[in-house]
């Protein structure tokens, strides 16, 4: 018996699949689509997380990525040879040998930039005469005997240093190098002898016999250390008056560390070992930072010490980076997961209208099967059969793909996303045949929407929705998409909660209009109102289901266009804020001025629209804040802003900012800034523009637009300010937030032409002009110029990793929301369509033209797309309006660029994303039905009326 049940049940399958193959092809193609984009998420989602944590750690500076462990010189008590032995190369090396091995998992080092030997950390003074001396002081020098100076430099002049046979702790003569940036500043030639003190102030010469250029000058070898590499010239702490001093290395050779044991240096043994992070992944963050924890004051750091020594410490800045890494990954993830949560559900809707449809078109044919004697589990069987030959394929090459084009993440989440569409399509289908088969069913009345009544369950099912989604979106709005644990799903969850609960009212109050509309149209004399009305109206209570995945894919849309707009937004502002306009030319100083003929030169080049000549003269000392008076620099002007009397002790400094009103108010109406009253700044009378050089007496008043800070500092009163441009008396006669000159928050701003000193220190300007041709015409008036370009300090933003793959995952959200939406609505349409056509077949005998028909059938899908559509557009305005206050892109937009303004970024409606998908489902649907009123126009009633048909 079981032979012949296996027998059947092969030529079932084959028989259905040959009976409808596009059918089982388009459900294939559907699944594959389905299985790729759910296996495709978390691998992409792991993908951007590893390359942003292998980014952070190989960017980051080497001397805070390196682990270097180190120890104190041998203890004094030990004997000369045993402290001389410990700083050899052979035991440095074999130290460094097992301290590489025993680094632990997933930390791993760069075998090839290990470096090792013996340093002083306490800068000794050089005493050399042909030194440089800045400010008469002499240089501090430190040396180093490191190991693979041949490995990681080159010679470029002189010879290698060596270390000749039995160097000792007593030995007063040992041989060196330096660098090329070194020998240049400190103008060290090869042959030059420097001396260094032991603690009984016995000289060492050490001579200088080459000149290095190093390979690779930015990798850890030199960078762990920058002072190997270029010296420095700092301040003398020890100095009450502004004084500088050279700090430079010396390279000594290798295997002379015993030499520096006799100094007062304070030597130090030391490994470095530079993190290799091509290994990583994103999973691999947590254990990094548990691993470097323990190293720096954990159990790793008793193993270090059984290798090292017993004082040896660790020191890295690696497990800051992780850190800083995992916050980011933090605060992108929660945000992610509405994409992913948006787009899942949508996909699921789809997959399960996909079931009702094929359910449909086969509901008189295993209601047959039914009506003769089969079993739900025999048919629920054959159907789980047919389907799995069809999906389980699709959803495996679905995974297949998303592996080979997300070339990185675990095998894994995207195994159990793809096995999980598959399980949806296999069970879906004879679940629901399953239900609708439970039993015999008879034609009878028809159940319209428009008489249709929920049940007392429905109604239970939708309150407790409508509770679950008005918790979601008040958690997110009260703590945003971080709760400082993980991601919090029903917090994510959010979108989809508040489209659920919009298609539940939308099904409910849908039958209200059709009713009023259904009375007019029912007077009129043509046929084709009332019709389309009345197919309209009878669509099965269960029509809630394309409305959903409508309304989800719509929103979700609607917000991923929102959060890509926001991004780009926060990062236009951030970029205007930093150059102050399109293009910006300045000095290299503060104080340095712009010639007039590079003025003129910039301004007329091809592609400069303006410009706007500005000087700007930072910490400009304010007066005392003025008693009383901090609300009465606030005037009526259109560019007021903000709050100034709580601001007012904050603004001790400010900087001033001399513009030409005009050109300056030009200049902010078109970069969108708040609009300048250029006129309250055009003085007259004593306070009018002074010829340039012309010395004006204190008691000149000039008018000011200040930061909201500084004016309630300054009162409404005159107030004295003495500048490097003059002293003069200003009184606030408005306030702007911003301006484009400078990124402070406090500042004054008054006519240039009303200062002694008037040449500009910094032409803005709006435009597109070449860069080439623009840093050209700068460079000619000499290289202390600095070109800024809006374009470039914008690309900055997009520089990471994790940033692009989280903005490429929400581009690819809002395409696959918009291509469900379509899809939604196609299979909508094909659910009805045969009764479509069956019907037109009859009016068609009745003496129904051509015409009238596509106007039928389009009126009869007008108000559904409408419904759609509309409450798709209010669905994803409403999902933004209540979630913006929880939302905040600074990870997405700004995060890890330093220098930017890191305000809250909240989300704004995109009209592009919201309106053209809606737009689309209006046109499909028009489309749709034109399509299939001229396809039935072209075949003959009897082909769709049979006998004994009961559509």
């Amino acid at each position: 018996m079981s032979n012949d049940k296996r027998a059947a049940s092969a030529p079932w399958i084959r028989t259905r699949l040959r009976t409808a193959p596009g059918a089982a092809t388009a459900l294939a193609v559907l699944v594959l689509v389905t299985a790729f984009l759910a296996a495709a998420f978390p691998r992409a989602v792991d993908a951007y997380e590893s390359k942003g944590l292998r980014h952070d750690i190989a960017t980051a500076d080497a001397g805070r990525s390196t682990v270097e462990i180190a120890r104190p010189q041998p203890g004094l008590e030990l004997p000369q040879e045993q402290r001389e032995a410990e700083t050899r190369n052979p035991e440095l090396t074999r130290v460094g040998t097992a301290l590489l091995k025993a680094l632990p998992a997933p930390l791993r080092a760069d075998a090839s930039s290990v470096a090792y030997g013996v340093r002083t950390t306490k800068p000794s003074v050089a005493t050399e005469p042909w030194l440089p001396r800045p400010d008469a002081v002499p240089p501090k020098l430190t040396y180093v005997a490191q190991s693979g100076l041949k490995d990681h430099a080159t010679l470029a002049s002189g010879a290698w240093p060596t270390a000749p046979d039995g160097v000792t702790e007593d030995s007063r003569a040992v041989q060196g190098a330096v660098t090329e940036e070194t020998a240049a500043e400190l103008k060290v030639k090869v042959g030059a002898t420097i001396t260094l003190l032991t603690a009984a102030q016995e000289p060492i010469t050490v001579t200088i016999t080459g000149i290095v250029t190093p390979r690779d000058p930015n990798g850890s070898y030199w960078s762990a250390d920058p002072l190997l590499r270029s010296p420095s010239l700092v301040p003398d702490p020890s100095s009450s008056f502004p004084v500088n001093f050279w700090t430079g290395t010396v390279l000594l050779a290798e295997d002379t560390g015993p030499v520096l044991l006799s100094t007062a240096a304070e030597p130090v043994v030391f490994w470095r070992f530079p993190p290799d992070p091509t290994g990583l992944t994103g999973s691999d963050g947590s254990r990094l930072t548990s691993v470097i924890a323990s190293l720096e004051s954990g159990p790793g750091l008793l193993k270090v010490r059984r290798i090292a020594g017993g004082t040896a410490v660790v020191g890295t800045g690696l497990g800051t980076i992780v850190e800083a890494n995992a916050r980011m990954r933090e605060a992108i993830g929660p945000v992610i997961a509405v994409a992913g949560l948006g787009i899942g559900s949508v996909a699921a809707v789809v997959l399960l209208m996909t079931g009702a449809l094929i359910a449909a078109r086969r509901r008189d044919e295993l209601a047959l099967m039914r009506s003769r004697g089969g079993s739900l589990r025999g048919i629920g069987g054959r159907l789980l059969a047919e389907t799995a030959v069809t999906v389980l394929p699709a959803s495996a090459l679905g995974l297949l793909l998303a592996v080979l084009l997300v070339d990185e993440g675990r095998w894994w989440p995207g195994a159990l996303a793809a096995a999980g569409v598959a399980l949806l399509v296999c069970v879906a289908l004879p679940v629901r045949t399953t239900l609708q088969h439970i039993r015999p069913t008879l034609h009878g009345a028809r159940e319209d929407m428009v008489s249709a009544r929920p049940s007392r369950r429905r109604t239970v099912a939708e309150l407790t929705l409508l509770v679950l989604a008005v918790g979601a979106v008040t958690a997110l709005r009260r703590r945003g998409t971080s709760t400082g644990g993980g991601t919090d799903l029903l917090v994510s969850a959010a979108p989809v909660l508040v489209a659920l609960i919009a298609a539940l009212v939308l099904v409910r109050i849908y039958p209200l209009p059709l009713r009023l509309a259904a009375r007019p149209m029912a007077r009129l004399r043509g046929a084709i109102g009332f019709l389309s009305l009345a197919r309209a109206g009878r669509s099965s209570a269960g029509g809630a289901l394309p409305l959903l995945a409508l309304l989800l894919a719509l929103a979700t849309a609607a917000f991923g266009g929102s959060v890509i707009a926001g991004i780009g937004d926060a990062r236009d502002d951030a970029a205007l804020a930093s150059v102050g306009a399109d293009a910006r030319v300045s000095g290299m100083g503060d104080r340095a001025t712009l010639p007039d003929e590079l003025v003129r030169t910039v301004s007329g080049l091809d592609g400069v629209r303006d410009a706007a000549p500005v000087r700007v003269e930072y910490s400009v000392t304010m007066p005392e804040a003025a008693a009383g008076d901090g609300a009465g620099a606030r005037t009526d002007t259109a560019a007021d802003t903000g709050t100034a009397g709580d601001d007012a002790g904050d603004a001790a400094t400010a900087a001033l900012v001399g513009v030409e009103p005009a050109s300056y108010a030009r200049l902010a109406r078109t970069h969108g800034l708040p609009a300048f009253p250029a006129a309250r700044l055009r003085a007259t009378g004593p306070s009018a523009p002074l010829p340039e050089g012309t010395e004006a007496g204190p008691e000149r008043v000039l008018p000011a637009i200040a930061s909201p800070a500084v004016a309630a500092r300054l009162g409404k009163e005159p107030r004295a300010v003495r500048t490097l441009s003059g002293d003069f008396r200003v009184q606030v006669v408005g306030t702007t937030a911003h301006v484009a000159a400078v990124s402070s928050t406090n500042f004054l701003i008054v006519n240039a032409a009303s200062l002694e000193q008037q040449a500009p220190t910094t032409l803005l300007l709006a435009g597109a002009p070449d860069p080439g041709k623009l840093r050209a015409a700068v460079d000619e008036n000499g290289k202390k110029f600095v070109v800024q370009l809006r374009s470039e300090e914008r690309a900055r933003y997009v520089n990471t990793p994790m940033q692009a793959g989280a903005e490429r995952i929400y581009l690819a959200a809002v395409a696959a929301g918009a291509g469900y939406a379509l899809l939604a609505v196609l299979l909508s349409l094909l659910q009805t369509a045969p009764e479509r056509k069956t019907l037109l077949a009859r009016l068609r005998t009745m003496g129904l033209t051509t015409a009238q028909g596509r106007r039928l059938l389009a009126f009869e899908a007008t108000p559904q797309a409408l419904l759609a559509a509309g409450g798709g557009l209010f669905t994803g305005w409403a999902t933004i309006a209540l979630l913006s206050p929880g939302v905040d892109l600074v990870p997405l937009a700004l995060a890890g660029v330093a220098g930017s303004d890191a305000g809250p970024v909240a989300l704004r409606t995109d009209l592009w994303s919201l309106g053209l998908p809606a737009a689309g489902v209006v046109a499909l649907a028009a489309a749709v039905a034109g399509v299939q009123a001229w396809w039935a126009s072209r075949r003959g009633s009897i082909t769709e009326l049979r006998a004994g048909d009961s559509r």
